[in-house]
């Protein structure tokens, strides 16, 4: 049986109208695959340089030089992720841990939003970003927890949370000895064949695909991480240490410092409890001299390889300290 023709045109209009409704529904989303930094900047003393613009930096990827196309003051606020390691070994720190993030929350800027997540066995939200600094206080204090060490599905995490901050200029705060407990078992496994002689350099820290996806993602959002270490866990310190016991803890210790190097933070070692709340306070009066820096690369291919950043200051005198480049991803 033949349809009308005025039938047939108004079903396919129809049709038509429902998938141009469709694709606004699901609109295509484009990757503009823009480059954030955040930038330190001191001059030959140490002091930070806290008073420059856009027109004081220039900037280069492979040494080709880019446009910046968004530059953010030192005063502008952060969303801040306050990670603490309440695992089995940080049992006998937890008091001095507490009093030492009070300190740090003192340090940050009343706009700065904090979240607060506990990780052991679990990963567990204190509380999200907010600037109510009554709350994070008390997810501070009533933070507890025992058991094994889920650093980097903690630091995942933390990354979960910051993408939904969108725009904000964005950081990690990690308190950890750095001893992931899965990356751990990893390491060991690795060096059980092995004899004596051979364990000093069989394990490749940098090469650990918790550690490489931590990284990647704190690429894409550009965010700074700076690992606090505790002193604990370190084999140094018993009588006889093990060859294993020194490798393992080693390389734990070195991908902290590969986290901080990659996204432009600084590992800070606490060598003793007293020195810690200091550290945390020095920590928040680093972001708060940071600038941030955009740029979309003339390179668009996404080719995984490796994006060296240069960037200078035109003030010969002044130092600045950024991430060293990223992966094409």
């Amino acid at each position: 049986m033949k349809l009308p023709q005025a039938l047939v045109l108004f079903i396919l209009s129809t049709l038509a109208c429902i998938s141009l409704h469709a694709q606004d529904e699901n609109p295509i989303r484009v990757d503009t695959s823009i480059v954030r930094l955040n930038v330190g900047v001191v001059d030959h003393k140490g002091r930070p340089i806290t008073d420059l613009n856009r027109e004081s930096f220039d900037l280069f990827e492979d040494g080709q030089k880019q446009q910046i196309t968004r530059f953010e003051p030192s005063t502008a606020p952060f969303s801040v992720v306050i990670l603490l390691d309440m695992s089995g070994s940080t049992i006998g720190f937890r008091p001095v841990i507490k009093q030492s993030a009070f300190r740090f929350i003192d340090a940050l800027a009343p706009e700065d939003r904090v979240a607060v997540v506990e990780f052991y066995d679990k990963i567990n939200l204190r509380n999200d970003f907010t600037t109510d600094r009554h709350a994070i206080a008390n997810s501070i204090e009533v933070s507890n927890g025992r058991g094994k060490t889920q650093l980097y599905k903690a630091l995942e995490f933390a990354l979960d949370k910051l993408e939904k901050e969108k725009s904000r200029r964005k950081a990690i705060i990690v308190l950890t000895d750095g001893v992931d407990t899965l990356v751990q078992d990893k390491d060991r496994q690795l060096l059980e064949p092995l004899k004596d002689d051979q364990i000093a350099t069989a394990i490749r820290p940098e090469a650990s695909d918790a550690l490489n996806r931590v990284l990647n993602r704190s690429d894409a959002q550009g965010v700074t991480i700076y690992p606090l270490a505790l002193p604990g866990g370190d084999p140094a310190k018993l009588a006889e240490p093990t060859p294993r016991q020194i490798a393992m803890f080693t390389a734990a210790r070195s991908r902290l410092q590969i986290l901080a190097d990659r996204t432009g933070g600084t590992l800070n070692a606490i060598n003793r409890l007293e020195q810690m709340g200091r550290i945390y306070a020095e920590v928040a009066a680093d972001l708060r001299t940071l600038y941030t820096i955009e740029y979309q690369p003339t390179n668009d291919k996404h080719d995984g390889k490796w994006r060296a950043i240069k960037l200078d200051v035109k003030n010969p005198d002044l130092i600045p300290r950024t991430r060293p480049g990223y992966f094409a991803r």
